[in-house]
Order: structure tokens, then sequence, then C-alpha cells
């Protein structure tokens, strides 16, 4: 106990934190805030995935964008359908109900006035209200100069969140040797730490920064190497509806346009528990960046301009240097002196290696957007041109399945996209070609077949050579290339309360992939059931089946990799009710077992978790878990979202057998002022050690503490 409180003494960030935490304590009770509810991110995880059972899930990418709609909510007077389709939370069909609402009656005067629009039931009311907000159009005409409003602005936070596993980890322990050289290790220390601020006001402008330093990480102040300190540095400033000047962006920002197949640096669900409307992208523009991500957004400087009454020219230009692993070329025949063979994205800078590799390639990115929109909005046509150059050459391992993989220092990719409602129809699609002859294309269709029956159908078709470097269309793969697939969606509400959901995906590589030794096919299909008793209670039961092709394992009896099927079934059962206005229960069963055709037997893993939730007082929120897992192997490992601090994101990797449990406090210590804490466990059976290389921890349990403050100026 004595080191661990020396260790707080003398840790100066941590210092700080705890400095507020007690000041917000001493601070004097002040009355309530009416502001609107934070979202419920795990239950819109629920509906919005089918299940989180992938590493490559965009989970930071969707909470911060759900955020940002919560930080700075869509205001449903002045939304077009482009806007309202970027919520992913509306059909078509409620779209085009509430517009025509608008035009019969002109603005809402309260987001209660969604109740007596035709198909706004209650579940779809409260899934949206923590993002929108009913406001008169002219609302920020009589606000005074932009620099005042930002001044006076309420919608404003500043967060300082501090993050520690409890246990050394190998990474931190002192070096060792190994044939006579001093073995790596982490050059900073064990604690994560995150600052943000942001204000911003609806169709008006956002003002933020962020600095981040990752656990491992050291504090370095180098201007000549971009470092100031933490080791994530990020600002923006966006200014909307400046006359005729839409949007304008300084510093960091996200671009969206089509169905994302050449610009989609935001997120994209694909496919999920939600069928039908998270299948479609919206061509949201320009929009602020704040995430944590570092590498999936632009840096510079980006415009749109209204042209016309219907045109829209968006103009921008990016320079940023980003992580690559630079190396000589040993043959002097070679085209390029220096390459890379690949960028590098998890964004650590933690050991001498990762520092090394920092910031090593210069990416330029440029290019602009002409878009139409009728005056109905039913229609809306847009073409794109994205031109990248990187500093250094990129050079894939000359393996087999990367031979047509991008190469080279510059990409040029140019689209074409579309978007047309004809009463309960909405077709849509984008094309595009790139510098290396690839065509991509992707289109879909949406259709209300009735009051209760929604089914769509998408396909797409990406060349083995279509390289698209910022593009995040629908796909089975992570990138869009080298595949094509036909995609059925159906949603079926057969009584007021229940509602049947399924997909089947058909889909095909041409070409090799990583894994994968010849060209090859699989399947995606799932099925859900709900119930939802109440507005606040839901039920229900999801079995999804993918088969997706894999090389056998390799022995002596079989030295050539030949293409094998792997097949895995995944078991979801949900239980969310609130028996009291101050108490929550969730439960949650999920199993998946997975077998990869060479006769051998299934392999298994399962979750069964309890949550419960207290609303305490009106200044005290408490949640907690308690989980079981069991899981063979790391290839059947299980992924559960957890309940975190504001605008924090978990969910834990779980394989072998053991406990997950965590306990987190919200506490609204003043009007200003909240401090969330957090304190998580994972304790394991049958084995000696807790992770693998420098995250490695001697013993069966691995500890997180996360303390998170946030003051409102």
């Amino acid at each position: 106990m004595g080191a661990l409180f020396n260790y707080f003494a003398n840790n100066a960030l941590v210092g700080s934190l705890l400095l507020l935490g007690v000041l917000a304590a001493q601070a004097p009770a002040a009355a309530q805030d009416y502001q609107r509810r934070p979202p419920d991110l795990d239950r819109l995880t629920q509906e919005l995935f089918a299940e989180i059972q992938s590493d490559e899930v965009p989970f930071e990418d969707l909470y911060e964008t759900l955020l940002q709609y919560y930080q700075t909510p869509l205001n449903l007077n002045t939304a077009n359908r482009e806007d309202l389709r970027a919520l992913l939370l509306l059909s078509e069909n409620q779209i085009t109900t509430l517009l025509q609402h608008r035009q019969r009656n002109g603005e809402l005067l309260s987001v209660y006035e969604l109740q007596s629009i035709n198909g706004f039931d209650l579940r779809t009311i409260y899934r949206i209200l923590p993002f929108v907000t009913v406001q008169s159009p002219d609302a920020n005409a009589v606000r005074g100069s932009l620099w005042q409003r930002i001044k006076h602005e309420d919608n404003n936070a500043l967060f300082l969140r501090y993050e520690r596993v409890l246990q050394v980890r190998k990474g931190y322990a002192a070096p060792d040797t190994f044939q006579g050289r001093p073995t790596t290790r982490y050059l900073g220390s064990p604690d994560k730490v995150v600052l943000r601020f942001r204000t911003s006001h609806t169709k008006d402008f956002s003002l933020g920064f962020t600095l981040e330093k990752d656990a491992g990480e050291p504090l370095v102040y180098d201007a000549g190497r971009g470092q100031f300190g933490a080791d994530y540095v990020s600002a923006h400033l966006v200014v909307q509806e400046r006359g005729r000047l839409k949007t304008m962006a300084l510093g960091d920002y996200q671009l969206q346009f089509g169905q994302g197949l050449l610009l989609s640096s935001g997120f994209g669900v694909g496919k999920g528990a939600e069928t039908i409307t998270t299948l479609r992208r919206s061509s949201v523009g320009i929009r602020a960046y704040s995430s944590l991500l570092e590498n999936t957004f632009f840096r510079g400087a980006a415009a749109t301009y209204q042209l016309a009454p219907r045109w829209l020219a968006t103009g921008f230009a990016s320079h940023k240097n980003v992580d690559a692993n630079l190396q000589q070329s040993t043959d002097s025949l070679a085209e390029f002196d220096e390459f890379t063979s690949g960028l590098l994205y998890t964004g650590f800078h933690r050991t001498a290696a990762e520092i090394n590799n920092r910031h090593r390639l210069a990416e330029t990115v440029s290019g602009g957007h002409l878009g139409y929109t009728s005056a109905n909005g039913n229609l809306s046509l847009g073409g794109l041109a994205v031109a990248t150059h990187y500093g250094t050459a990129l050079l894939k391992r000359p393996e087999p399945y990367n031979r047509f993989e991008f190469s080279g220092k510059d990409n040029l990719a140019l689209g074409l996209h579309y978007s047309y409602v004809w009463r309960n129809l909405l077709l849509f699609g984008e094309t595009a070609r790139s510098s290396g002859g690839g065509l991509g294309t992707t289109n879909g269709l949406l259709a209300s077949l009735g009051p209760t029956v929604d089914a769509a159908v998408l396909i797409r078709h990406y060349d083995p050579t279509f390289h698209t470097l910022y593009g995040n269309a629908f796909s089975e793969n992570t990138r869009n290339i080298n595949e094509t697939g036909v995609y059925f969606g159906l949603k079926v509400r057969p009584r007021p309360r229940w509602e049947i959901a399924a997909y089947y995906d058909q889909y095909l590589f041409p070409w090799l992939r990583y894994r994968t030794a010849a060209p090859t096919d699989g399947h995606d299909a799932l099925l859900r059931v709900s119930f939802a008793p109440s507005k606040t209670s839901i039920l229900y039961a999801q079995f999804r089946q993918r088969l997706k092709p894999r090389d056998l394992p390799t022995d002596v009896a079989r030295p050539v990799p030949l293409p094998g099927e792997l097949l895995r079934q995944s078991l979801l059962v949900y239980l969310s009710t609130q028996p009291t206005p101050a108490l929550e229960l969730r439960t949650r069963l999920q199993a998946s077992r997975l077998r990869l055709d060479d006769g051998l037997a299934w392999r298994s893993g399962y979750v069964l978790a309890q949550d419960v939730g207290v609303q305490a007082s009106r200044r005290l929120k408490l949640s907690a878990r308690y989980a079981l897992f069991d899981a063979d192997d790391y290839d059947s490992r299980q992924y559960v979202f957890e309940q975190d601090v504001l605008l924090a994101v978990s969910v834990p990797v779980l394989y072998g057998q053991g406990t997950r449990a965590y306990a987190l406090a919200e506490i609204r210590c003043a009007k200003n002022l909240t401090l969330w804490l957090r304190y998580a466990e994972t304790r394991y059976r049958h084995q000696p050690t807790v992770g693998t290389g420098l995250e490695e921890i001697e013993g069966r349990v691995r500890s997180e503490v996360k303390a998170q403050v946030r003051y409102k100026f």
C-alpha cells in the first residue's frame, strides 16, 4: 500500500486528476442539469451489430460518430435526407414521412411531436432522442459573431482521463539479455492519459483538441519531429452555414461521400442485426474529427461551397506523416531505392523500433466532389476525384496473393454515385475506377413492402486491381478489393412488439487472399427474433452462420497449402429489462463454435454475463458486470462490449477459462463537474501467465483502473 501511495504522490499526471476529483467532491451541490441523457451505447451496439466477434469492427469510429451526434445533435427542423440517413437509426420510409410532415405542418415544436408522425413508434423515438434536437431554423442567425458564439456556447466539455494496468507487464520490467543483447522494453510509463476539449453548436461550428499518451509511450518534446509532450495531438476548427460557404474545416477532419467507396473516413457498420438501414451510406461531406484513432482522418483544409441552389462543390487537401517501416532496396536495378511494404495502423510508439517507424512516410491526399440534389431531395448525384501521393513507394511482399495490390507512390481514383427515392423504394450506388485500371461498384435497393415489412438487396464487385486507400464501402473483406457478392436483407414486424430480422450474403474472391491459396467463395447468414414487451425491455435470440475460406494446415504429407473452409456458428441470447426506474438488469449469453474442414473436432467458446445498473441518487449512477467465459483457443475467442466512462470504448478479448468483472461509478459532483471511476478484472484459471510478448503478466489476474473528469465551462 505504501508503494502505491508513493507512486500516486510522485506522478504529476495522476496527481492532477486526483486533485480535480478532490475539488469536485468539495464542490457545493448544484441544481440538476436537465441535459439529454447520454446514448445507451450498449443497447445500440446490440441492435446495430450482429455480434462483436472480430478485431475488424470499427468500435472507435462507431462510438465517436454517435457521440459526435450526442454532442452536436441533429436539428430535425433543418436536417435533410442525407443528414437523417447518416444517423443509421431511421428507415427510408420514416425519413420520408418526417420530411413530408415538416413540409405540411411546418417546423416541429418538440421532439415529442414525433409520436404523431406515421411510422415513428416509441422504440424508434427512444433510440434517436440522444442524437436529435428541435430548434428554430434560424437559431444561429441572432447569436452574434462566431467568436462570441464560441465564447458563450453552453455545449462544451474538457475531459481528463487516466488508465493503468495494475500488474507489472514484461514490457515495463528491467531488461535482461538475449544472445548478448538487452531485450526490448517499453520506453515510457504504464500510464495512459487523454486530454480532450470540444465546444460545438449544431450547423454552426465545432472547435476542439485531443492529446493522448498511450501506455508505454514516453512524454517527449521535440518540435522538429512533431512531438509536443503527448505522442498524439489533434485539433480542428469547423464552421458551417456562412452564406454560400456551407462548411469549412481546418486541422483534422473526415470526409464521406456516396457509398464510401472512395471516401469513408467516418464509420460504416455494414452487416449487422440491423439488416436494412445500415446498408446505405449518406453524403455527409465534411465533418470534424476528434477521435483517438491515429490514422483515419485528413489533416489540412476542406471547404464546401454552394455554386447554385442545388449544386454543392467540395475541395480538400491533406498532408500528414504516417507510420511505416522504410526499407532500402538491395537491387541496384530496382525502380525505387527506398520503399515500405505497408502502412502501420496501431498508433503505438512505445519501443525503440516503434518510435523509429513513427511518421516516417509522407502522405498527401487531395481532390474534390461535385454534388447535385433535386428540389424535393429525392434525387442526388455526385462525382468524386481523390488523388493520393506517398513520399516513399509502397511495395508489398512478393507473395502470390499480393500480385494485384497497390504499388508505387501515386493513386488516382474517380467515381460517380447516385441515390433516388421513388415511392417506397430507394435506389443507391457508387462506381469508381482507380489508376491501376481496376473497377469497383456497389449498388443497392431498399424497399418498404408494407407498413411492417422492409427488404434490401445489395450487389457489389471490386476488382483485384481496384485500389481505394480511404474507402470503406460494404464488403466482407476489410478493404474494397478482390470481391464479388450479393446481399439480401429482410425485416418483418408481425405484431406491434415483435420483430424478425434476417440476411443472407453470398460472396466470392476472384484472386488469392492471405491464408487462401486459390480463388474461393463463402456465405454469411443471420436470423434474429426480438420481443420488446415495454419501452425499457427487450429480449432477443440470434443465430449466425459464416462460411469463409482458409487454407488447411500444412504438414509432411501435405507440404503445399490447400484451400479449405472455416465454418463458424454463433448463438446469442440477450435480455434487458428495467424493473424499476432506478434498476436495470441485462443478461447476455453468447456462444460460438468453429471447425476447419480438416477432420478435426469443433472448437467452441462462450460467455455468460450479468449486468446491473443502479441510479442510486440524482448524483450517483453505478454499473457492474460479472461474467464467466470458456474458449478452447484464440480462434474461438469471445468479444463482449462493456460499459465504460464517457467517450471510452471497452471490448476485451476473452479466451481460455476464467471470469471477467467490472464496476463503474458516475458521480455528478456539481452542475459542471462529473467524475467517473472504473475498475475491471480478468481472472484466469489453469494458466500461469496472462498475455504474450511485452504484455505478459506473471500470474492469473489482469486488473485495470480508469478515472475520468469532465468539466463544462
